[in-house]
Order: structure tokens, then sequence, then C-alpha cells
């Protein structure tokens, strides 16, 4: 069968994505699963994360998110049962692609899938899921009151935290980066006449953010928001380049805070300053790295990591979670597909197969 590969080039090279024949072992292992993949979501690949962990290979597999029918499983296999429909994350280190017809996984990776959330749904979504709630829960700790600021709330991933946010009873203001994005987000909004609303506003920023500190300040009497959750960051020495004038300044997104609130970025690269610590100490503000490939990682918090994944697709199955519908693309065209997310011409994809 065949699967999905990235060639690494040079480190100023883009990588290349080629299709490979793979097999699997004629014996599973005593933990194992054995899946027919039904979708599989394409993210990014990050060479410099596999690169720090210690992952260097000539091929890396693409595609790790991924939805199907248990076909075998191993003799230790204790969650499944063959026929089994069921979702799941590979991990950093997995030697399958998600795009190969049938994979080997081990148990402690998947959840049940319900039998109304499409496998197209589930895979394009999951990671997404994964990440609002790692960043809500594990980081910020949310609860039931707090003011929460979700920079690019139209994103998929910023319209998972809002969801997810609105569903526990916090008060959400967003950004909006376009136009569409800002009709669509006002569309999530509650009709007029309803008290003390969840999703409070959507403060549009793509004609410049000079405007969102005023109005976060006076959506929250002048306290500050409990939460940020940024889309990246735009530091003062970058290149002004369209996406990044849309990333919001790192003083200002500290400027936000509430005393005692908490920053969450996904800005791996983030510096900051004297002054920016000294604000930060002011409020007795805290700040966190959102990095998803933790709960894959490592084994330390697996059972967690497995409450969380279930906890996502049951919201997804009742609607909790609403994510924006994909089109799913054909295996044919997974290839092009992977080139164009890895260019962040586009932010995910997820193919059927």
């Amino acid at each position: 069968m065949k699967g999905l590969f990235c060639r690494a080039g040079a480190s100023d090279a883009q990588p290349k994505f080629v299709i490979q024949e793979t097999t699997l072992p004629d014996v599973l292992g005593s933990h194992q699963v054995r899946v027919q993949v039904k979708a599989c979501g394409l993210s990014p690949l990050d060479l410099k994360l596999l690169a720090d962990v210690g992952i260097q290979r000539d091929l890396i597999p693409v595609g790790r998110e991924v939805a199907g029918v248990v076909l075998q499983v191993g003799p230790k296999v204790s969650f499944f049962q063959p026929e089994d429909e069921v979702v799941g994350v590979l991990p950093l280190d997995s030697p399958c692609s998600g795009l190969c017809d049938v994979i080997d996984i081990d148990e402690h990776y998947l959840v049940q899938k319900p039998e109304k959330l499409s496998s197209v749904c589930v895979a394009s979504a999951l990671r997404d899921g994964l990440c609002a709630y790692t960043a809500l829960h594990t980081h910020a700790h949310m609860a039931a009151g707090h003011t929460l600021l979700v920079v690019d709330g139209a994103s998929s991933f910023g319209l998972m935290c809002t969801q997810l946010a609105c569903y526990h009873g916090v008060k959400v203001l967003t950004t909006s980066h376009s136009p569409q994005n800002h009709t669509f987000l006002e569309q999530l909004r509650p009709s007029v006449g309803v008290q003390d609303p969840l999703l409070a506003r959507v403060i549009p920023v793509y004609n410049g953010s000079s405007e969102l500190l005023p109005l976060v300040l006076e959506e929250t009497g002048g306290l500050g928001v409990d939460i940020v959750i940024d889309s990246g960051v735009h530091l003062l020495d970058e290149e002004e380049s369209e996406e990044m004038k849309l990333h919001l300044h790192k003083h200002d997104i500290i400027s936000a805070l509430a005393v005692g609130g908490h920053w969450v970025t996904s800005h791996q690269d983030l510096q900051l300053d004297p002054p920016d610590c000294r604000l930060l100490h002011l409020k007795s503000a805290s700040l966190s790295f959102l990095n998803p490939e933790v709960w894959t990682a490592s084994s330390a918090q697996q059972g967690r990591y497995l409450h969380i994944l279930k906890d996502i697709v049951e919201k997804m199955s009742t609607g909790v979670l609403r994510p924006q519908p994909e089109e799913a693309v054909p295996i044919y065209e997974a290839t092009v597909a992977m080139e164009t997310v890895q260019r962040r011409q586009k932010k995910k994809a997820v193919v059927q197969l």
C-alpha cells in the first residue's frame, strides 16, 4: 500500500512530499490496533520540532489525525474490538502515514468515535479541538465568569476556543481579520435583548489594532480580560507582512490582561523585553506556551489525554463544538493539498480515503 511522506531538504529548502510504498508487519504488537483509515487531517509539519525531539528520518510520515474502523486488535488490547469506529492522533514517532489505507497504532492513542459524527468532520477538527481544550483547561484553567480574548476567532482553532469557552459560561471577546470573518462572527452572537451574551463583542483588526485595547477595557469595565489566547504575536523587529499585520503586539496583549490574568501563546520564538516582564509582574499575570504535541510526546499524562480526546469528540457529536465544514479532497490530490498546507496558503486540509 501507499502513504504520503515528507523528504526534508536543506534547512532553507522547501520539503518535498512524495507517495511511497509501505508495508505493515505480519504480527500486531500486544497493545496495537490495526485500523482501516476513512479520513485523515493534514496540518503543517514542524520539522524543527521533530529535530528537537530527536526524530530524524529520510522520509517523515505525513497525516496524523485519523478516523477509521478497527480491523484487528493485538492480544492485550482491552479498549477496542474489530468493527469499532475510532479516532485519534498518531504519535510524532509513528512510522505510519495516516494516508495509508491501513495503519497500526497503539490503543492508548485512540478513542471511540460516536456513530453520528462523520469521519471527515472529526479528522479535520480534532487537532484544533485538542489545542483549544489544552489552552483553556490545561493552561488557563478557565471557569464560569471569566473573560476571554480570542485572537482570530473565525479561524478553526479560534472558533473551537470560542465555542468551548461559551459552553462553560465564559464571556468571550474576539478579533476578526477580514470583513467576511467579521460578518461570520457577528452571526454567532445572540440576538439583541439577550442579557449578558457570552460572545460579547467582535473587534475588527484588519484595518489596524489601535482600537483593540480601548474596546477590551470598555467591555471589561477597565479591568482587562482574565485570559488571552493568541494566534501568533507581532514582534516589533519583524518585517510587516500582510499576515503579521493581523497579529497583536505583545505589549497590547499584556496591557489587555487583568490582574492575575493568563496569556496562552502559540508563538514558539516569543521574546519578552524587561518592560514586558515588569508589566506582567505588576499584574501578577502568567504566560504559557501552547504545544499540542506535548500529549503524544510524553506518556506521563496518557489517561488525561484520552479523557480530553473523548470529551472533544462527544462535544462535537452533541453540537457543543461545531467546526467549520472542511471540504474533503480525494487521495490522489493529497500531495498538492499538503504542499499548500505546508506553505501556509491554507491552514489545514482533510483527505477522504
